[in-house]
């Protein structure tokens, strides 16, 4: 990894489920994350998805890409255009820096609207050492 590089996009399907359960799974009861008709009542067309569950789908994003033996030292996003049931998340990731075995990466997730979120992930990822083998034991 070197500052510069790209990692993969991936795309995640946004479904009313994903929306829900992120919203329930947060203690987010407000009505716009899981009721329809209270959400259009309050000018959006569907409910729309919350950002921690988008701050979540960051996080998994970035560990996903580095690996098992990523760990996330600071998310910090913020939100653009709304997440509705049918788009799709986009996400991207470039390394902006790497300070040893920890980077700063800039992420962006978009979908038809637009930019969804916007932030940088600080992670570590740790490289293990490699140890001598133990030695056989005695009869």
């Amino acid at each position: 990894m070197n500052p510069g590089d790209n990692l993969p996009p991936l795309t995640i399907p946004i479904t009313r489920t994903l929306i829900v359960a992120g919203a329930v799974a947060s203690r987010d009861y407000q009505d716009v994350h899981h009721d329809a008709e209270a959400a259009r009542a309050k000018g959006s067309p569907d409910i729309f998805m919350n950002i921690l569950t988008t701050n979540g789908l960051v996080g998994r994003y970035i560990t996903d890409c580095l690996g098992p033996r990523a760990v996330l030292r600071k998310v910090a996003i913020r939100l653009g255009v709304p997440n509705y049931p049918g788009d799709e998340l986009m996400l991207r990731g470039t390394v902006r820096s790497l300070d040893g075995d920890t980077a700063e990466v800039r992420v962006i997730g978009t979908n038809r609207l637009g930019h969804h979120v916007t932030g940088t992930v600080t992670v570590s990822v740790t490289v293990p050492t490699t140890r001598p083998p133990l030695p056989e034991p005695t009869p």
